[in-house]
C-alpha cells in the first residue's frame, strides 16, 4: 500500500469535504475508474489540483472510502493508527474508572478519525467491527495498536462487509484468551449478558445506554410497559429495575425469548412475572387492540429496514404509521419512547414524523425529553447523519 492514487473531486463536493465531511461518496470522484483494490491509499484533489485529503478506498453503504487526514504529508502507517487510538482512549478515561459501567465504545469510526472502524469494550474484552474490505486491509496496524496500548483478556472481530456479492457478518477470535460466554457486563449498575462469538449481535446496543438509564430512573416507576422490537429485552430490564409493575416484550425473532429470559435472570428479575411474546409487532398491535390492552410506557425502536413474507417496513416512510399504532395503545398521560437509528434523516425530520402521527390520530402531545448518541460514540456534530441515533420521549396528553 505504498502507491498513492490521486483522485479528482467533482467541484460540487469540494466545499463539504473541506468543511470536514470525511465520507467519500461515489459520485464525488470524477476518475473513480482508476480504483482497483480496496485498501488503496487515495489522495484527493480539486479540479485545480489543490490538495483536499488522504484516505483509503473501501465500499461502505453509499461511500467508496473515507478521508483519514487533511495533512498533506502525514503517512497512513503504524504510527498514525497508534496516534488515533491513543487519542480515542484518552477521551474514554472516565469510563474505564467507572465500576458501574463496564461496556462502552472506545473507537467510533469517523468520529475518532478512521471511518469504517469501531471498537467496543466489554469488561476486558474488545470487539473490533470492520465495515469494509478496505479498512479490513489495515487490520495488522489496528491490532498492533491495541496490543501496544491496552490490556485485554481477548480481542474479537466482526466483519460487516460485502465480498464477491455475499454479505459477511461473522465473528472471529483474534488474540488473547478465548472467553467463556456469556459474560456479564454492567451498565449504570444494570447487568447484561453479552456474547462476542454468537452471530451478528452481542446482546446489547451500547448506543442506547443513556436512554435505558432515563427509563429506569425517571419513567418506569409504577408503569405497565410495552417494549416493541425488543431484541434481548434490555429496555424491559431497565423498566423492571425502575419499578415497572409489568413489562411486555415483543419481537419476531425466535431466539429473543431465551435471550430476554437471560437478561431478566442476570438482574434477579422473575421473568415469569413478565410477558415475553415472539410475534410480529404489527400483529401484536392488532392483538392488543382486540383485547383492549393499554400501556403507560411504550418503547418503539424498530430496525431501519425490515422485510417479512407479507410486508416491508422502512422507518423513512413507515414510522408515522407505526407511531400511530402505538398511540392507540398508550394510556392518556402515558409516555412513548420513539427511537430510530436511520442515518438518512435528522432529528428535525424525525419530529415531523411524530407530529404527523399525532395529527393523524387527532391526539395532543408534548415532547418531554430527547437523546442522541452517548459521549463515547463520538461523532462530527457538523454532519447530523453521523450522529444517527434519535430518541424522543413523548407524553400523550389527556387534553
Amino acid at each position: 500500500m505504498t502507491n498513492i492514487l490521486t483522485l479528482r473531486v467533482d467541484p460540487k463536493y469540494v466545499a463539504e469535504l473541506n468543511r470536514g465531511y470525511s465520507l467519500i461518496l461515489k459520485d464525488a470522484i470524477q476518475n473513480k475508474d482508476l480504483l482497483e483494490e480496496e485498501g488503496e491509499i487515495i489522495r484527493l484533489v480539486d479540479h485545480h489540483n489543490r490538495y483536499i485529503g488522504t484516505g483509503y478506498y473501501g465500499h461502505q453503504n453509499k461511500g467508496i472510502g473515507w478521508i483519514l487526514t487533511t495533512k498533506e504529508h502525514e503517512q497512513i502507517d503504524q504510527a498514525f493508527f497508534n496516534k488515533k487510538l491513543t487519542i480515542a482512549l484518552s477521551h474514554r478515561e472516565d469510563y474505564f474508572t467507572d465500576s458501574d459501567t463496564t461496556a462502552f465504545r472506545i473507537f467510533n469510526g469517523e468520529g475518532d478519525g478512521i471511518g469504517g472502524l469501531s471498537i467496543d469494550y466489554f469488561d476486558g474484552y474488545y470487539m473490533v467491527s470492520w465495515y469494509s474490505e478496505g479498512i479490513y486491509s489495515f487490520r495488522e496496524h489496528v491490532y498492533n495498536a491495541l496490543n501496544d496500548l491496552v490490556e485485554y483478556k481477548a480481542i474479537y472481530e466482526k466483519k460487516r462487509f460485502d465480498t464477491k456479492g455475499q454479505y459477511i457478518d461473522q465473528d472471529d477470535f483474534v488474540m488473547g484468551t478465548e472467553g467463556d460466554f456469556p459474560i456479564i457486563v454492567k451498565e449504570n449498575g444494570m447487568n447484561f449478558a453479552v456474547n462476542l462469538n454468537d452471530g451478528a449481535m452481542t446482546g446489547i446496543f451500547l448506543d442506547q445506554r443513556d436512554v435505558r438509564r432515563a427509563i429506569r430512573d425517571h419513567y418506569a416507576d409504577g408503569t405497565n410497559m410495552l417494549n416493541t422490537f425488543s431484541y434481548t429485552g434490555a429496555f424491559s430490564v431497565a423498566a423492571a429495575l425502575g419499578g415497572a409493575t409489568k413489562t411486555t416484550s415483543v419481537d419476531l425473532a425466535k431466539r429473543s425469548l431465551a435471550k430476554t429470559i437471560e437478561q431478566f435472570s442476570v438482574n434477579g428479575i422473575d421473568y415469569e412475572a413478565q410477558d415475553i411474546k415472539v410475534m410480529d409487532v404489527f400483529h401484536y398491535f392488532k392483538y392488543a387492540v382486540r383485547h383492549e390492552l393499554k400501556f403507560d410506557l411504550v418503547v418503539l425502536d424498530p430496525p431501519s429496514f425490515a422485510r417479512t413474507k407479507k410486508m416491508t417496513f422502512s422507518t423513512a416512510k413507515d414510522y408515522p404509521k407505526l407511531l400511530a399504532d402505538a398511540i392507540a395503545l398508550t394510556e392518556k398521560d402515558g409516555i412513548i419512547v420513539a427511537s430510530t437509528n436511520n442515518a438518512s434523516f435528522g432529528m428535525k425530520k424525525f419530529k415531523t414524523f411524530i407530529d404527523q402521527a399525532f395529527k393523524d390520530t387527532n391526539t395532543k402531545y408534548k415532547i418531554v425529553d430527547q437523546y442522541g448518541l452517548p459521549k463515547d460514540f463520538r461523532a462530527n456534530r457538523d454532519f447530523p447523519e453521523f450522529n444517527y441515533l434519535k430518541v424522543v420521549f413523548i407524553k400523550k396528553l389527556s387534553k
